[in-house]
């Protein structure tokens, strides 16, 4: 930032420090974009003892939005759709790509290798209007943040890729998996959910996710007579069935972005209290997205239904996980599925297989 034009104040100095060091601390403890915009938003209003904030993400056209944060008398909205770019102010940064300054708003781009976004901000009239400082001070904020929102559209863009190659190679394992074995649409979603519910930070979620996918990865390994057996299993049948958490955590390994997956795909047959597979681990031993997998996988099978095991109804099936609560699952992970389960089971009222 230029400041040779300026006398700065001690109070303000003492101002852009702390300013530049909480913007510092925002961007390196937020892994989503759409909440580094949110809480980018709510530290702009503190900052610059404004009323209103807002911060809009552009698409490649730049004649939309595609999510939208306006913070209002500490009253929050959220637009997390495509939406088109209206407002006369707004036009006009994006057109001149240049800051627009009148007394009490002033209203700046985002700019990166091109404009990204548009930030306006405003005080009330009670207020001193916006100054020379407070622009530099803005922008100078602004251009550390925008290094941050850069970095997270890139991972959002890899992770959509990443996304995109494990369902792929999720269609393939259900090709030679029995329609039988795989799972509802709505697994993926029940499980984020009970992680949602243990407030679970979004490294962990996106685990998770993966893990719901492949988890029976390795069921690719076993003969398809005895994955499409219905009566009950030989031991030895048993033994070859509870292989597959070992083989699909060494099918996968190699993948380096599914590392933190392996644990909940090695360990989603785990019991609570010691009598599951493949390692007999118990209570805390048993790494935390496998408890959750545990829980939603039981879940489903129930209500889903198996070749081998005629589905039930909602309701039987929320009893017995209750049942099994400190035996079979963590008494925590119940807890929460439970606080979900009505919501989710709607979703599974509406598919049948």
């Amino acid at each position: 930032m230029n400041t040779k034009n300026y006398l700065i104040p001690t109070k303000r100095y003492k101002t852009l420090i702390s300013s530049i060091h909480s913007i510092y601390r925002l961007v390196n403890s937020t892994f989503e974009l759409n909440d580094l915009i949110i809480r980018l938003s709510r530290l702009i209003c503190q900052i610059f003892d404004s009323q209103h904030c807002m911060i809009l993400i552009l698409d490649s056209s730049k004649k939309h939005s595609i999510f939208k944060c306006v913070i209002n008398n500490k009253k929050k909205t959220i637009i997390d759709k495509k939406h088109n770019i209206s407002a006369r102010l707004e036009k006009r940064i994006i057109a001149k790509l240049s800051v627009v300054r009148n007394d009490h708003c002033i209203g700046l781009p985002l700019i990166g290798d091109d404009i990204v976004g548009v930030v306006v901000l405003k005080r009330s009239k009670k207020e001193p209007a916006f100054d020379n400082y407070d622009q530099e001070i803005l922008m100078t904020l602004l251009e550390q943040a925008m290094i941050a929102i850069k970095n997270l559209q890139l991972y959002e863009e890899q992770q959509k890729t990443v996304f995109g190659s494990i369902k792929s190679l999720v269609m393939l394992l259900d090709m030679r998996v029995p329609q039988g074995y795989t799972h509802s649409p709505y697994f993926s979603r029940l499980v984020a959910a009970i992680a949602g519910q243990l407030h679970l930070d979004q490294k962990q979620i996106e685990s998770l996710k993966y893990a719901s996918l492949l988890h029976d990865a390795g069921k690719i390994d076993i003969p398809i007579e005895i994955l499409t057996k219905t009566t009950k299993l030989t031991p030895q049948e048993y033994s070859i069935i509870k292989r597959h958490p070992v083989m699909g955590a060494q099918i996968l390994r190699p993948l380096q972005i599914l590392r933190p997956a392996i644990p909940i795909i090695m360990h989603h047959h785990e019991k609570y209290n010691g009598t599951g597979y493949p390692s007999k681990l118990k209570k805390g031993q048993i790494p935390l997205g496998a408890r959750v997998m545990a829980v939603a996988d039981a879940f489903e099978a129930m209500v889903y239904g198996r070749p081998y095991r005629e589905r039930i109804n909602i309701d039987l099936a929320i009893r017995e996980i209750k049942k099994k609560s400190g035996t079979q699952f963590d008494p925590k992970i119940v807890e929460a599925f439970l606080k979900i389960s009505k919501k989710m089971a709607k979703k599974y009222l509406q598919f049948n297989r």
